[in-house]
This record gives structure tokens, C-alpha cells and sequence, in this order.
């Protein structure tokens, strides 16, 4: 069933030029050094010292680090220049493994989502931008009757063998295939990243959302704005990155309080600490360690390994994601 028209603004031109083209209208080729990257953590690093989180010893092993990091930066390789894709083509090559992957962000999401949803009664959940189906999967384990969208089949695929007495269906977030007024709560989940403007997404939220209707997002943060692009591997060994938009806190409420959403809960999980240690197997490089292939494009938890104590210092107290839990105000 197509979506009404009712209270669907008019997306800005540059989404409009995102929709056709599949493409942000800011995305182009990029280029990332290894050392580069390494240096940049030093230096974060640094500028904490400088403020007082860190002593001379610190101060000083960094500029020794530093030092021995452009000495061996024949050891890192070159550069690597990378052109975007569409998260249509990037989830189509990350569909297969997704599930399979440790994934870090994920384990600091997902308990927080679930106990918003715990405390909901259940009814029809919208997962919107649903993947391979986690949240649908527990969604319908807690008796809503969910409907799951998402613009990758390959997604979609893993999703509806998950979870069979749900309905999945091949849609983009800025024109959902539902009625108005239709679902009790809409769940989106690490994806409204890859939005430029959150306006015209949550206004579709809205429409589709009964009044007195939840809304649960959440959504990556990164080290510093959009710092750690998901890069994707294609089926032809080229490499891709997804184009991604880090948001302050603000920005969500300057979309979500016009609309008539009300903010029933916001939490920001950091990442551990340590981030990075060679002897503790909980470590997010550790089991295997990760290799950094010279003139490929940098993994960035390969890296770590290269300069520890500064990955550790430069994300700690970082945030990794933001929940949401919004109640859209009852007519």
C-alpha cells in the first residue's frame, strides 16, 4: 500500500538529488594515509595532555612515538585513494558477512535499545532501515507484528529468514510504503548515519506513526565527525567507502521537536577502556589481531596496534552511539 501525502514536506534538492542519484551530494573521492591517521591520533592525544588529562612522561613518549612513526612510515606504504558507493552496492557485498563479523558498535547499542523496548507495549514495529533483522527478530520475540524496510535486498534476504511471520519490504527511509497513521512504534537502528538531513526522515517517521507512538533511533558517532568511513571491499577488489554524517546531539532535537516528538530518554555509551590492549582478549583488535596490508586503504583498528597508548588516550570518553527514545505527542 503507497504512502498518503498527508503532512510529507518537500525534501531540500540536494536530497532529491541523493534519492535519484544514490549518492550524498557532498560524497567524492577521498584520500587516506595510514600515517596520517596515526599522526592524528598522536596528535589528539596530545592536545589532551595539553589540557591537563596527561603529565610530561606522556607528552613525552608521544613525541618519541611520533618520531619513530615517520621513521618507519616506509613500513605503512602509501595512500590509498578511495571513491564512494551507494549503501545499496556497500551492504550488498556486506550482507554476507555481517552477522558473522564482531561488530563493537553493536554490542554498545544493541543492550540499550532493547531495554527501551522492553518497557513497550507491543503492537505493529516499523524497523526501518532494518538490515539483516537483529532488532525485527527481537521485536517479534516480544509480540509486536513488524514490518521491516530496507534499500538492500541482500538485507532484506537475511532478514525474512530470521524472522518468517514478518513482512519485508525494498523501500528507502524518505518514502515509506505505509499509510499514515499505521504503526505503534518505529524502530532505526545505525542508519540514519548515512541521511544528510535527518528532517525529511523523521517527518516520515511521524506520518506513518500513530499519535502516542514511539520512536527508538540510534546512531553511530564518530571520533571526531565523520572519522572512520565504512570502507567496503567490492566483488571486483576495489575498495568503496559509504559516505556518513557524524551529528551533534542538537541536531536531532532541531528535527525531532518540531514534528511533535518528545524526548523520553537520550544516552550516549562510550567506548571501553582501554580501547585497544594486547593482552586482554576482550579487546576490540584482538582475536585475531588485525594486519594493515600497505597501499590499501587503512583499516583503522589495525592501526591502533601502531601506537596504543595514544588510540587509548585520543577515544576514551568518546562516545561510540546515541539512543533515542522519542513519544510522538497524542492529537
Amino acid at each position: 500500500m503507497l504512502a498518503t501525502e498527508r503532512s510529507r514536506p518537500e525534501a531540500p534538492i540536494r536530497n532529491t538529488l541523493t534519492l535519484v542519484f544514490g549518492l550524498p551530494y557532498r560524497a567524492g573521492v577521498i584520500y587516506q594515509h595510514p600515517l596520517a591517521f596515526l599522526l592524528g591520533l598522536e596528535g589528539i592525544a596530545l592536545l589532551r595532555a595539553f589540557a591537563g588529562d596527561h603529565g610530561r612522561e606522556f607528552v613525552d613518549a608521544r613525541l618519541a612515538e611520533v618520531r619513530a612513526l615517520l621513521e618507519a612510515g616506509s613500513e605503512l606504504g602509501d595512500g590509498a585513494t578511495v571513491g564512494p558507493i551507494t549503501t545499496v552496492d556497500g551492504y550488498r557485498e556486506w550482507a554476507q558477512l555481517y552477522d558473522q563479523q564482531a561488530n563493537q558498535l553493536i554490542d554498545l547499542e544493541q543492550p540499550a535499545v532493547r531495554e527501551i523496548l522492553d518497557g513497550l507495549t507491543p503492537g505493529t514495529a516499523l524497523d526501518a532501515a532494518c538490515g539483516t533483522g537483529r532488532h525485527a527478530s527481537y521485536l517479534a520475540s516480544l509480540g509486536h507484528d513488524v514490518i521491516g524496510v530496507d534499500t538492500s535486498a541482500q538485507m532484506l534476504a537475511k532478514a525474512a529468514a530470521k524472522v518468517r511471520e514478518g513482512r519485508f519490504v525494498l523501500a528507502d527511509l524518505h518514502d515509506l510504503p505505509l499509510p499514515d497513521d499505521h504503526v505503534d512504534l518505529v524502530v532505526c537502528a545505525l542508519a540514519l548515519t548515512h541521511v544528510p538531513d535527518l528532517e525529511p526522515v523523521l517527518a516520515e517517521f511521524v506520518r506513518v506513526l500513530r499519535p502516542g507512538g514511539h520512536l527508538v533511533i540510534s546512531d553511530s558517532r564518530g571520533l571526531l565527525a565523520d572519522l572512520g568511513l565504512p570502507l567496503v571491499q567490492t566483488v571486483d577488489g576495489d575498495f568503496g567507502y559509504m559516505p556518513t554524517w557524524s551529528r551533534h546531539t542538537s541536531d536531532y532535537l532541531q528535527a525531532a521537536l518540531p514534528l511533535g516528538l518528545v524526548v523520553r530518554r537520550c544516552e550516549e555509551p562510550r567506548r571501553p577502556y582501554p580501547l585497544v590492549d594486547d593482552n586482554d582478549e576482550r579487546s576490540v583488535d584482538a582475536d585475531p589481531p588485525l594486519a594493515h596490508v600497505p597501499g590499501s586503504p587503512p583499516n583503522i583498528w589495525a592501526l591502533h596496534r601502531w601506537c596504543t597508548d595514544a588510540a587509548n588516550a585520543a577515544y576514551r570518553g568518546v562516545p561510540a552511539a546515541i539512543i533515542w527514545h522519542f513519544q510522538l505527542a497524542a492529537s
